[in-house]
């Protein structure tokens, strides 16, 4: 029944398509002798169609009759059975499609057309490449025909014209297999990198030392999840360390927040750089030193290659496309999503949360493999944790809300936990649980589950070391800036920001 629907679909598909293209009053792209060619070869080498099975589909013939025999051709095989000229007539003929393609004759003289296979794989892709070149016709045609409706959702069709333009591309578009030779070779030039760099992190570094030293940098194609309860600091972590790769390391990145608007992390921002409490910023109650002070630490900030999008509920779809332009015209090195259950599947997903949420993880591992580049998502930890008897209130991989394939798609799950928090004054050895907080990794595919050490400065919404948290100023102190010679020549000028306000943003 399955396979008669996708038939009855394909057919209709193709119909649309001689339509569209019949009326733009040229022939569309065509290789009807090479399709004939092929179905030949593969008639007289039974070897032939394993180097072609894996991209050539039915659908890419152009003439029907051509087509038919292709997909006869991929069911003796997917059956075991012999390919040659009897196989394939007797199977059209049982099928009642052997009258419909030409009968006997044609099939004879398909194997007529070619002395070997030799060039099948060749003949092949040139094949694939018209039937792209169709599709993008046909493509196009819907997207100007539709156009001119004036009954047309624009974002209705523009969803679909990317739909439909990414579904050619994955459905055509295969990365081949390497060799285990090439892979070798790539795999000791990078350890070989390695050697020779005074770096110490094969990925991006999160500006932690600690958090660095146990992971060596966030991975190209790894999918990241930082989990904690409401009020633990999941923001504050990620734009400590956004501060840090950014700004320290130069790195440009890409922030899509689904829950604080962007003017809101900016003054986050600001809070860690400046190091003057948000409290402070919000109320405006600043000294002229302070002032000073914010003037000279914002030139960094402003030019840092950060790119915020506060859009809310977006899909994975959006997403996905934003970051596919900012990649290829910012560069972007890292993605981080504030936060995963925020998001929205596309608007065809069907079911419920659950399996809506485990679309969107599987699509975000997708995007870090597909960019090359490590995507970091938060995400919101059940009430369990709280719940439970144990005091130290620790998550473990289960309080993951909403599904556990996030737990399955994530290269890393690393959970933040402030004893503070819970009213936990003291740690097992008698140690002061006062802005302590834990990283805890909780999984890593590519290294040891293990905690870490940070310091959580509240009045600055800020993580740093947990060796430099005495560098800091606690919350009932107050600031002196004006012993700085840095800050005695006011600089009466504006910089220019690349959060939100780069004209050359693709937002």
């Amino acid at each position: 029944m399955a396979d008669t629907y996708a038939k009855v679909k394909a057919q209709t598909k193709k119909q649309n398509n001689l339509e569209l293209l019949s009326g733009m009053g040229k022939l569309p792209p065509q290789a009807i002798d090479l399709e004939e060619a092929v179905l030949g070869a593969l008639m007289l080498e039974k070897e032939a169609i394993i180097s072609v099975i894996e991209f050539l589909k039915a659908e890419c013939f152009y003439k029907e009759a051509n087509s038919d025999i292709y997909g006869v051709i991929r069911e003796l095989f997917a059956n075991n059975e012999p390919i040659d000229i009897l196989t394939v007539t007797q199977s059209l003929k049982t099928k009642g499609l052997l009258e419909k393609v030409g009968g006997a004759y044609y099939i004879t003289t398909l194997t007529n057309r070619v002395a070997s296979a030799a060039n099948i794989e060749f003949h092949s892709r040139i094949i694939m490449e018209k039937y792209i070149q169709r599709e993008l016709i046909r493509i196009s045609s819907m997207i100007i025909k539709e156009s001119y409706e004036d009954s047309t959702d624009v974002f209705e069709l523009l969803d679909r014209a990317e739909s439909e333009l990414f579904e050619v591309s994955e459905s055509n578009l295969h990365k081949t297999n390497d060799s285990m030779s090439d892979l070798i070779k790539d795999a000791l030039e990078q350890i070989t990198k390695a050697a020779n760099s005074e770096e110490t992190c094969v990925g991006v570094p999160s500006g932690f030392t600690e958090v660095d030293r146990a992971t060596s940098g966030w991975r190209n194609s790894d999918f990241i999840i930082i989990a904690a309860r409401p009020g633990m600091g999941k923001t504050a972590f990620v734009l400590s360390m956004v501060r840090n790769i950014a700004i320290e390391h130069n790195r440009p990145l890409a922030i899509f927040s689904l829950e604080m608007a962007s003017i809101q992390l900016v003054m986050r921002l600001i809070a860690i750089e400046s190091e003057i409490s948000v409290s402070n910023l919000q109320k405006g109650n600043l000294t002229q030193a302070e002032w000073q002070h914010i003037t000279n630490k914002v030139s960094s900030l402003g030019n840092a290659p950060i790119y915020i999008d506060d859009t809310p509920a977006q899909s994975i779809f959006d997403i996905r496309a934003k970051c596919r332009r900012l990649k290829s015209q910012k560069d972007i090195q890292i993605i981080i999503i504030d936060y995963l259950q925020l998001m929205s599947g596309n608007e065809n997903s069907r079911g419920n949360r659950e399996q809506e949420i485990a679309s969107i993880s599987r699509a975000l591992k997708g995007l870090a493999k597909e960019l090359n580049v490590p995507v970091i998502a938060l995400a919101q930890l059940s009430r369990a944790v709280e719940t439970r008897s144990d005091k130290s209130r620790r998550p473990v991989l289960s309080d993951l809300r909403e599904s556990g394939s996030i737990e399955q798609d994530a290269d890393m799950v690393l959970f933040i936990n402030r004893p503070e928090y819970y009213g936990i004054e003291e740690d097992h050895e008698g140690a002061s649980t006062k802005g302590l907080a834990e990283l805890i990794i909780a999984k890593y595919r590519n290294g040891k589950q293990c905690d870490i050490k940070l310091r959580f400065i509240d009045h600055l919404t800020k993580f740093t070391d947990y060796d430099g948290f005495d560098n800091y100023s606690l919350p009932d102190s107050t600031n002196d800036f004006s012993g700085s010679s840095q800050f005695d020549q006011p600089k009466a000028q504006t910089f220019p920001s690349k959060i939100n306000n780069d004209d050359s943003a693709p937002f």
